[in-house]
């Protein structure tokens, strides 16, 4: 099939893997990228504790990149964060100076798309495009405004989120399949689309609806080449949509599967104001550390377990490969 974002990524199947924070490594995003998707190494890839030095991270994530191009020879991505504002954080530029160096060909940008702060930021925008650098860009909070700004400044594609996705959650609550068609029909440019597509059935309405790409994270995280815990994996096998919980917590929303701490948040969203229930939800999750704690270490006494609604979907730990054939049969 002829395809924008195949065409323009480099890639075989219109499917892009997400960066899930700690749940990605070089050993996972080069299996996405072998299976011919787009492998994107997360802001902690490969990393199993937390470093406070922005030149120690960028290093880190370049001594990952290395070990990528040592399994692949296809193209994959770095994350890059935005910041709720005009200006990059030291470490995101940090990381943007070793994605220059090691001459990586496309970043996905996590941007906030809040308060008017629209699109990407000079700081990130204005390197990619001297070093012809491909920029996927996913706005935390995506809206018309926020995709046509992206298509404005000259972005490779942008990636609609749905409130089904897991991670850290838009705050207006549009689902996947009702914001897929209000993007595409606001912008011409290519469009990919999160939260919840976890099969072929899930990949076909997308593509139905107006998306060229499906952008996959929890799909991602039971399979074999996932730094996932195992007894995580175990869980999301054996779990359903009915069994997350939803809670505020900072950006806006986030869901987990059950934890010794889920209840808790639970209760503080019934119980506290907005503000109120983000900030203490936000302390006992301990931001993205509780991910950490669940997810990569198994924790389940201390940390969290987030995904997305179409973790029904899942129901054994497969290969890369087994999922990128099965999402992307009508494809090949």
């Amino acid at each position: 099939m002829t395809n924008r974002i195949c065409e323009v990524l480099g890639i075989q199947y219109p499917i892009i893997q997400g960066p899930m924070s700690w749940l990605t490594n070089a050993e996972l995003v080069a299996a996405v990228s072998n299976a011919g998707g787009l492998g994107i190494l997360g802001p902690n890839a490969g990393q199993t504790e937390l470093t406070t030095d922005p030149i120690e991270t960028a290093e880190r994530m370049r001594r990952e990149i290395k070990k990528v191009r040592e399994l692949t020879d296809k193209p994959f991505g770095v994350t890059l964060i935005g910041s709720n504002g005009e200006f990059s954080s030291v470490f995101t530029l940090k990381i943007l100076d070793v994605v220059v160096e090691e001459k990586v060909p496309v970043v996905l940008i996590n941007s906030f798309g809040k308060d008017g702060h629209y699109g990407v930021e000079q700081g990130l925008l204005e390197p990619c495009k001297k070093h012809g650098i491909k920029m996927i860009v996913r706005s935390l909070q995506p809206s018309i405004a926020d995709a046509r700004k992206c298509e404005e400044q000259g972005a490779s594609v942008y990636v609609a989120t749905g409130f089904d996705e897991g991670g850290t959650m838009p705050g207006v609550a549009i689902g996947t399949f009702s914001i897929v068609p209000m993007i595409r029909d606001a912008i011409k440019m290519p469009l990919a689309v999160a939260g919840g597509i976890c099969d072929a059935r899930t990949v076909r309405a997308a593509f139905a609806l107006g998306a060229e790409a499906v952008f996959c994270g929890t799909v991602f995280l039971a399979v074999k080449e996932s730094p996932c815990a195992q007894n995580v994996k175990e869980l999301i096998v054996k779990s359903t949509a009915e069994d997350l919980s939803l809670f505020r917590a900072p950006i806006d929303y986030y869901r987990s599967l059950p934890t010794a701490i889920s209840p808790q948040l639970v209760e503080n969203d019934l119980n506290l104001p907005a503000e109120e229930a983000k900030q203490a939800n936000g302390k006992a999750m301990g931001g993205v550390g509780g991910m950490r704690l669940g997810m990569l270490l198994g924790d389940l006494e201390h940390g969290y377990v987030s995904v997305g609604n179409g973790v029904s979907l899942i129901h054994e730990v497969k290969s890369v490969k087994e999922v990128v054939d099965e999402l992307m049969v009508d494809y090949k």
